[in-house]
């Protein structure tokens, strides 16, 4: 762990978000910062007039290795590979490497959440943040009317929203931090939070990883360096989540869509109602139909929820509050619009098959899903049997089309309700399921496929699908 920075010469890959909050943390604490990046100065250039104020060394337009000659420290911004070769050279030389999160963990001095998973992490993170804010405002309100006055604060980020880097100056040990760890991340932190969620592990990211085995070993490094005074929440209806119970150092909670083995404490759903187990207390929190967010995957990611909001110590008034109010979070089956007597949501995150197969048991409807986007190396055979049981058309677009195709002839022939195309992009996509989709269908944007053979990131795929659904008439 290392919390003096003085002088010390930093180099970082990367000038996304979260590269910029390390440069500029690292600069204001005193350290000798250089920020390499692939781009050019031209795209850059927004990003180096933000830390126009600060001293740093840019090196643009690639990774030599030359630049570790100078470096005491490497960090990676989110996405930069570990088989990068300028992070293997690091790794022969013995510098060490880190990252946002594990700089932030170092020196956070309040209570920590951290939430991962391979699929919900956002919607259980934002609801667990406004849990958080639900009662600090309760609490807040109940003080002003008394002598003494709450002064916590609720800060909630990671690999969602802005570094929790930019504000950790300015936290105190009463707030609490609530973050969204990726795998990314995860893999270079030697560092836990108080509280830890592993909500499930199924195949992501193996473009990456390489094996689930070394997928799973990352995801369970949230859980790695806690002691036996934090807390552990996993999913017990995941086989991945579960497995990693045996690396659990202080309490186990669990969140699960069927009643809790006996000895077991967390959050459940029994008899239509979420119920809260901890040793004698069990109680009903709140009937399943005042949960606004459709399918199974989201009552479990509030269960999750109501899980580590219990750990954390939230009151339950506050957490039950939260819920109904809460709508869920941009692009994660996000209604776009209503036209014609249809309805398109907007579900870009979906960006393996398994988040796919899980939106689509939410619905009863005739769908048109609209898939693919860039192959991640993942398994589709699951998916395409769903597909072919459950889906009236199949619109393909991007790199992942063929592969897509090939999948399905490649399956036992059988009967099939779904007619399939394929187009180039996903504004061909949008155009295409406009001309077959009949009222009372729903369209469903849930790709499958990762964003980058088309677009920056999911959010700018599912903002680009919003506006091209707008359009149409």
């Amino acid at each position: 762990m290392k919390t003096n920075w003085k002088d010390s010469r930093v180099l970082i890959l990367g000038a996304a978000r979260q590269g910029l909050a390390l440069a500029r943390w690292l600069s204001l604490h005193g350290a000798r910062v250089t920020v390499s990046d692939m781009r050019g100065a031209d795209e850059l250039r927004l990003a180096r007039e933000s830390l126009a104020e600060y001293s740093i060394d840019w090196a643009l337009g690639g990774h030599p290795l030359e630049l570790l000659d100078s470096a005491d420290v490497l960090c990676l911004s989110g996405g930069v590979p570990l088989a990068l070769p300028i992070v293997v050279e690091a790794g022969r030389r013995g510098i060490p490497l880190s990252n946002d999160s594990q700089i932030f963990m170092e020196v956070v001095p309040c209570k920590t959440v951290g939430i991962t998973g391979s699929a919900g992490k956002t919607t259980t993170t934002t609801l667990v943040g406004n849990m958080a804010k639900k009662s600090v405002e309760n609490r807040r309100q109940n003080a002003e009317s008394s002598a003494s006055r709450v002064l916590s604060s609720v800060h909630v980020g990671g690999n969602i929203g802005d570094p929790l880097l930019n504000y950790v100056d300015e936290m105190k040990p009463e707030d609490v931090a609530v973050l969204e760890l990726s795998s990314f991340q995860l893999e270079q932190m030697t560092l836990s939070p108080n509280i830890a969620a592993i909500l499930n592990v199924t195949p992501n990211h193996l473009d990456r990883h390489g094996t689930m085995e070394s997928y799973t070993a990352a995801k369970s490094r949230i859980l790695e360096f806690q002691s036996k005074d934090d807390v552990a929440v996993l999913g017990r209806d995941d086989k991945g989540a579960w497995s990693l119970r045996d690396n659990v150092n202080g309490q186990l909670f669990v969140f699960s869509l069927n009643e809790l083995e006996e000895g077991l404490n967390g959050a459940c759903l029994r008899e239509g109602s979420l119920n809260l187990r901890d040793g004698k207390l069990n109680v009903s929190i709140m009937p399943r139909e005042k949960i606004h967010l459709r399918g199974e995957y989201n009552v479990a990611n509030v269960l999750a929820a109501f899980a580590i909001g219990h750990a954390a110590g939230f009151p339950l008034e506050a957490m039950v509050e939260a819920v109904e109010d809460f709508r869920g979070v941009p692009h994660r089956l996000e209604l776009a619009r209503e036209w014609n007597g249809v309805r398109w949501y907007n579900n870009s995150i979906a960006s393996a098959p398994e988040r796919t197969i899980a939106v689509l048991r939410a619905f009863e409807e005739p769908i048109v899903l609209l898939l693919g986007g860039r192959d991640k190396n993942l398994p589709w055979e699951a998916l395409m049997q769903l597909v072919r049981e459950r889906v009236a058309y199949a619109v393909l677009f991007g790199e992942a089309a063929e592969k897509i195709e090939e999948t399905v002839a490649s399956l036992p022939v059988g009967e099939t309700r779904c007619v399939f195309f394929r187009v180039e992009g996903l504004h061909e996509a949008v155009l295409k399921a406009a001309e077959v989709v009949k009222p009372g269908d729903v369209v469903l944007l849930s790709p499958g496929g990762a964003s980058f053979d088309e677009f920056k990131d999911f959010e700018e795929r599912g903002e680009r699908f919003r506006a091209w659904v707008q359009e149409l008439s």
